[in-house]
């Protein structure tokens, strides 16, 4: 399996805190199936800046610690109206060099210049990947928005710990509305801590092969993940917008 999301290197936002924890959060990983891991610290202006530089430096570091693991550099990327120009000064890097970027929203407020800045990384032959658009309180709202954005190009990254509840009932619902949607196109751990998400995938991939089936989970799992890495085009299935029953929005209030 390929993790696409992930904050273990060390020091450099919200994510490990020591070379130590980073070694162990790998051996997490390993543990329960991961060969590979995408590498995706934040990046958002004025607060976490890490150059291209100095991350990369940083990799070498973990590899020189650890074995039988390939890590792969990318970010995490704040919504920005500069993500053009903070690419051509090398301070925020897309997926492994290729096409793809990850990036992501405010949780509690819809940017109103997304469809924007969207067109902008198209423009520029850039493939932007939206980091778990489960947890945006407004998609809750605006399902319909995700669909227009696939629509337009965006592949969408759903988070493991989505499907048993870690960011509550809303996330939890609306993913596997997603994912029977054909609305989720990978899969990434968005791991922080020790002793969090990792520990617990063997449960998250059992509960998501009896709501997707096997062969569609191998897709989001590692299929289109190596497509990603490989810098090779991701042919998209026709998604499905979303109705909630009158239930499901009772219950969600």
């Amino acid at each position: 399996m390929i993790d696409m999301h992930s904050h273990i290197l060390p020091n450099i936002d919200d994510g490990s805190r020591s070379i130590e924890e980073t070694i162990n959060l790998i051996q997490e990983a390993k543990k329960v199936g991961f060969t590979k891991i995408v590498l995706t610290p934040h990046y958002i202006e004025g607060y976490y800046e890490k150059q291209e530089k100095e991350r990369k430096e940083l990799i070498e570091e973990v590899y020189s610690e650890v074995d039988n693991i390939e890590l792969y550099n990318a970010n995490e990327v704040y919504i920005s109206e500069n993500i053009i120009k903070l690419l051509k000064e090398k301070k925020i890097s897309k997926i492994n060099d290729t096409r793809y970027l990850l990036f992501e929203l405010p949780i509690n407020i819809k940017p109103m210049n997304i469809y924007e800045v969207v067109y902008e990384m198209l423009q520029n032959r850039i493939t932007p990947i939206l980091a778990h658009p489960e947890r945006y309180t407004f998609v809750f709202k605006e399902p319909d928005i995700i669909y227009d954005l696939i629509q337009k190009g965006v592949l969408m990254q759903a988070n493991y710990g989505s499907i048993i509840g870690l960011y509550g009932k809303r996330a939890k619902l609306i993913v596997k509305k997603f994912l029977q949607n054909d609305m989720i196109h990978i899969l990434g751990s968005d791991v922080h801590r020790q002793n969090s998400i990792y520990i617990k995938i063997p449960e998250i991939m059992g509960k998501l092969e009896k709501l997707i089936g096997k062969e569609a989970l191998k897709m989001l799992s590692e299929v289109n993940p190596m497509k990603i890495l490989h810098d090779e085009e991701i042919k998209l299935v026709e998604p499905t917008k979303i109705k909630y029953t009158a239930i499901e929005r009772y219950q969600m209030r």
